[in-house]
């Protein structure tokens, strides 16, 4: 305790008598740096009898507080008289107001910008806002009705094996598509509708170039009396205009999914670095009746197509990016490109 109380004596007599910046960092370094006289006097407190512990510790936090604020007071006037005195100050010793050349040009902050997914999803939900669909979101953790049952994916299917998708218990996983919010949307709302959900699925896929075990997915939905599948090519076809161009042309291939009956899947044919070729973005079809029972809609009324689109795969090909893993791997390089 007498050892503080001496430093604390000296360090300031010591710092009424610095002169100048660089002198006065110095005195903070040997002072109050990570290897100065204070820290160095910190170990001896284990050597304090028990009793007066409290006492040295409140007196150490006193001194170190006492010899910060004195520094900090000692560089408010030593940056007030110009930094230095003496000869070596010049013109400088002695001059009053601001230290900032107000004139010199300033450094512009950096912008951040859209992550080029989101921009993506941005410009998706325009052009399908365009064409009367309202936006409809659901929970990523899903449970089997919704991701399963509900939309006509019998037990023994196999993309109902544990081993393909993501359980969190027994019951409940995150969910393989967006078409759970289709469910969502039926079971609260009655016809006619039109909707597209967007946002993440999850499959345990093996990550490659092409394959992600996290990504997006847009889902259509349009439910109204005489939908058929003229009005699911022409919405696609609208969109791929819209979205591709003008010379976009699209082609459905006929396939099988559970949930649809019949199924497509979707071929665009658009430019890929400077040729035309035929690119899968995903399926689509007429909802299947049996998704209708199980919503509660009647299938001899009511009729209607979707479509689940991935992406990133849209964005592949629209802005050519070879990797899907270079949309989440934060490479400053590749998100300035978008920005």
């Amino acid at each position: 305790m007498e050892e503080l109380e001496a430093l604390r004596a000296d360090a300031l007599a010591q710092l009424e008598a610095v002169d100048g910046a660089d002198a006065l960092e110095q005195w903070r370094i040997d002072v109050l740096g990570t290897k100065g006289r204070l820290k160095a006097l910190t170990p001896g407190m284990k050597d304090v009898p028990k009793e007066q512990k409290p006492q040295a510790g409140k007196l150490l936090n006193e001194v170190k507080s006492a010899l910060e604020t004195a520094f900090a007071d000692r560089s408010k006037t030593v940056a007030a008289s110009g930094g230095s005195s003496g000869p070596a100050a010049g013109a400088s010793a002695g001059t009053t107001g601001p230290l900032l050349d107000v004139t010199e040009p300033g450094i512009s902050p950096g912008l951040g910008g859209r992550h080029v997914l989101t921009r993506t999803m941005d410009e998706l939900a325009e052009v399908f806002a365009r064409m009367g669909f309202s936006i409809s979101q659901g929970p990523e953790v899903e449970d089997e009705w919704h991701n399963f049952v509900a939309l006509n994916i019998p037990e023994d299917h196999p993309a109902r094996d544990p081993l393909e998708n993501f359980y969190i218990d027994g019951k409940h996983l995150l969910r393989t598509q967006t078409s759970t919010v289709q469910i969502r949307t039926m079971e609260n709302a009655s016809p006619p509708l039109k909707i597209i959900s967007m946002g993440r699925v999850y499959r345990p896929d093996e990550v490659d170039a092409t394959h992600s075990d996290m990504f997006h997915q847009i889902e259509g939905l349009y439910v109204d009396r005489n939908v058929s599948m003229v009005d699911l090519k022409t919405t696609l076809l609208q969109f791929a205009h819209a979205y591709f161009g003008a010379d976009a042309e699209v082609r459905l291939v006929p396939s099988f999914f559970p949930f649809t009956e019949p199924s497509a899947e979707m071929y665009v044919r658009m430019h890929v670095k400077g040729t035309l070729q035929w690119v899968e973005l995903g399926g689509c079809g007429m909802v299947d009746p049996n998704v209708f029972e199980a919503v509660g809609y009647d299938p001899e009324q009511w009729s209607g197509f979707a479509f689940g689109l991935g992406i990133e795969r849209i964005a592949m090909r629209k802005y050519g990016i070879p990797d899907i893993r270079w949309f989440y791997e934060n490479d400053v390089r590749f998100l300035k490109h978008f920005a």
